[in-house]
């Protein structure tokens, strides 16, 4: 049985595949340059030449697998990024069909279940939407919480004692490290389907930026604080960083749903938290 994983130049794919392969699994990575598929081939993977966005040429690579771990990958240069994650999103699901991959773990998000209000995350839905339809498929939805990773983008001034953030410092919300989703991602991958979907609610019961900065504060034996901005200023501050606007103002959009709460998981569904707690990511971060 040969499992295909996308995204292994990336934090969440990389994992899922040096999982699977340390389990003596047959799998083959899809990448869009061959040139990052030669570490693979050494590690004894096949390697698989193809754009996400290309259905015919990934419909190619999804063919006779078991099972397939698929994303939308992040792409900040697209110019309309909305429009990437529907041509993307919707070259997946033709492959999956074309291909008619039995079972696919997709990396989606938490309140992905929402069509809009989400920022970014309203991409993922009408990807979860449209994989449910297929007749010949069954779907596991890894949607998994703010990425821990994410936190790092904010520590330009911990020498400072700075901890920015446009999230008041006392709201707390679901985060995971992206280790944990590619460890959980393979381990459904070799679960296999038992039912036509599933979904995997994959976070921490909730943490807040005053724990990051409190735990920062022993971690640099010095007082780091939480700098609260309003969350109205995002927008302009990412695009003064380099931003594209209509990237701006999603994530702005996903914080503000953070805040009020719509940005969350549905609940219902298998809760998975991540070995990973935010002390030890933070202990290894800094």
């Amino acid at each position: 049985m040969v499992y295909a994983v996308a995204g292994v130049s990336g934090n969440t794919g990389r994992v899922v595949a040096e999982q699977l392969l340390a389990q003596g699994k047959s799998v083959r990575v899809i990448v869009r340059d061959a040139a990052k598929g030669a570490v693979w081939a050494e590690e004894g993977a096949e390697v698989a030449v193809a754009d996400l966005a290309d259905a015919a040429a990934l419909t190619k690579a999804l063919s006779g697998v078991q099972g397939a771990y698929l994303l939308l990958p992040p792409n900040l240069t697209t110019g309309n990024f909305r429009a990437y994650q529907d041509r993307v999103g919707q070259s997946l699901v033709r492959a999956v069909e074309a291909a008619e991959v039995p079972h696919v773990v997709l990396l989606s998000s938490i309140a992905a279940h929402h069509p809009a209000g989400t920022g970014p995350i309203a991409g993922l839905h009408p990807v979860e939407t449209a994989l449910r339809t297929l007749p010949r498929t069954r779907s596991t939805f890894v949607r998994a919480a703010y990425f821990m990773e994410n936190l790092l983008g904010n520590f330009s001034a911990l020498d400072q004692g700075i901890l920015p953030s446009f999230v008041p410092a006392n709201v707390r919300f679901p985060m995971v490290a992206t280790a944990d989703i590619g460890k959980v991602a393979a381990q459904e991958l070799l679960r296999g389907a038992t039912e036509p979907v599933r979904i995997v609610e994959l976070g921490s019961e909730g943490n807040s930026n005053q724990e990051v900065a409190d735990i920062l504060s022993k971690l640099k034996g010095r007082t780091i604080t939480v700098a609260e901005g309003p969350v109205s200023a995002m927008t302009e501050t990412l695009v003064g960083y380099g931003f594209p606007r209509d990237i701006a103002e999603m994530y702005q959009e996903m914080t503000a749903g953070l805040i009020s709460g719509h940005v969350s998981f549905e609940g219902g569904h298998a809760r998975v938290i991540g070995e990973t707690s935010l002390a030890t990511f933070l202990a290894k971060s800094v």
